[in-house]
């Protein structure tokens, strides 16, 4: 599933692509994926003369900023958005075509189909699902080592649910939660509350720095994500557990384990990370 720093190269490269560009038709081949508004025909009609002002981030949403309208757009696990000319041979899979006036189209495809898309009058997006609960982004000045404290001293969950939960740490997902708890040497199943001062510390700045260098790599492609210009991300190249299930840590040598934690597979270096007994 792309997280945080896949979207965020999507949504660069896309700038790249469609800013300024005027929709002239949308075509639906799979409405399941348009959730706002509830006919797929008025998301159409709607989006019809539009033209792209902005493509926006939040968490890991995609937000086109359109004439009067924002549309907030969700790959989940395979969605993908790729330009395309006139003529050039459709792929499989594409469930939504924004055809411009110029006669390129955004097309998106989507294998499992789960992606979604809400249309909002622009301004409102924020205001409603699926954007109005979610936690502040890592890179801002509300993802502060004082809020992350106080988000974690207050659960018993252990480290790994909590920082899945996008109403509390936005963007991030089990590549990235895997790889700033290997960095900061915090075992996932500790209980959250059980984090000392330095522990939490050490977590606030590896979740940054990790999820800046992603960024930095154009994200992390494990199976089939890419970006809108359909180049693979380099940032697992660097990964130290994630996916690396057998193989010696890079730290310490010790062999690389997958264990389950908050119903996802997890990966962990029983030497780089123990979990303290009592």
């Amino acid at each position: 599933m792309p997280e945080m720093p896949e979207v965020e190269t999507v949504r660069r490269t896309l700038k790249q692509l469609v800013i300024g560009k005027t929709i002239r038709e949308v075509e639906i081949r799979w409405p399941n994926i348009i959730k706002k508004p509830e006919q797929a025909e008025q998301f159409a009609d709607a989006l019809a003369g539009e033209t792209i002002h902005d493509v926006l981030r939040r968490g890991k949403f995609l937000i086109f900023i359109l004439d009067h309208y924002s549309l907030v757009s969700h790959l989940r696990m395979e969605g993908k958005y790729r330009l395309h000319e006139p003529g050039e041979k459709e792929e499989p899979h594409t469930h939504v075509l924004f055809t411009f006036t110029d006669g390129s189209a955004l097309h998106y495809r989507d294998v499992r189909k789960f992606g979604t898309m809400h249309l909002f009058q622009q301004g409102q997006e924020y205001d409603s699902l699926p954007l109005s609960q979610l936690g502040p982004e890592p890179f801002s000045e509300d993802f502060s080592l004082d809020y992350v404290k106080s988000k974690l001293k207050k659960t018993e969950r252990n480290i790994k649910a909590v920082l899945l939960d996008q109403k509390v740490f936005v963007g991030l997902g089990n590549i990235y939660v895997d790889e700033a708890l290997f960095r900061a040497q915090i075992h996932p199943e500790r209980k959250a509350h059980s984090l000392n001062e330095e522990e939490v510390a050490a977590l606030h700045q590896e979740i940054i720095s990790t999820l800046r260098e992603a960024v930095d790599k154009g994200g992390s492609t494990v199976r089939s994500y890419v970006n809108s210009q359909g180049q693979a991300g380099t940032f697992q190249e660097t990964h130290f557990v994630y996916s690396r299930k057998g193989e010696p840590c890079k730290r310490c040598g010790e062999l690389i384990v997958k264990i389950r934690t908050a119903g996802r597979g997890t990966h962990i270096c029983p030497n780089c990370q123990p979990l303290p007994h009592g």
